[in-house]
């Protein structure tokens, strides 16, 4: 099960961002995203919405502190951030690992306490970026491409690949 931890949401500021993060997460085969900070029960409902008319079984909860969530979570616990490891070198380690992860992406300001809780922290690239980017990439990465080529059966909308235009199905 993949995890992915958003650290510190803020309802106004933060809700395309952690709504991407999740969209994101989805799309590229995370089974969950938990977020921290303040409680968005309309982010909740748009993913919900996404996930009942598109398929699948991803989850979005919310969680008072980030510290007890990573403090208990089973598993191994990956903190991407700019400063860390360059993904190249140690993706295969976190391929090899065959149980939980939890994925952390930050908020506004990551506290420094949570190197205390992490297993390893890991760079997508050394350069200022997004956390969704990072994420996406992490995920990529992960996966070897082959999340690109998830469907789900359970949808009622599918797009069809097109060089021009767009094909929508519904219904299917």
């Amino acid at each position: 099960m993949i995890t992915v931890l958003r650290l510190e949401h803020r309802v106004g500021r933060d809700k395309r961002m952690t709504t991407h993060c999740a969209l994101a997460a989805r799309a590229l085969g995370a089974d969950r995203m938990v977020y921290t900070g303040d409680h968005d029960s309309k982010m909740e409902e748009n993913i919900e919405s996404v996930v009942e008319r598109w398929g699948g079984c991803f989850k979005v909860e919310h969680r008072k502190n980030w510290e007890s969530f990573l403090k208990n979570f089973e598993g191994k616990r990956i903190y991407l951030s700019m400063y860390g490891l360059p993904v190249e070198s140690c993706i295969d380690d976190v391929k090899d690992y065959d149980r939980n992860l939890c994925v952390v992406v930050g908020g506004e300001k990551v506290p420094g306490d949570i190197y205390n809780y992490i297993d390893t922290q890991i760079a997508v690239t050394n350069q200022p970026h997004s956390e969704v980017a990072a994420l996406a990439v992490f995920l990529d990465r992960l996966h070897e491409d082959k999340e690109v080529k998830l469907s789900f059966d359970d949808g009622s909308i599918e797009v069809v690949p097109k060089k021009t235009g767009k094909d929508v199905k519904e219904d299917k």
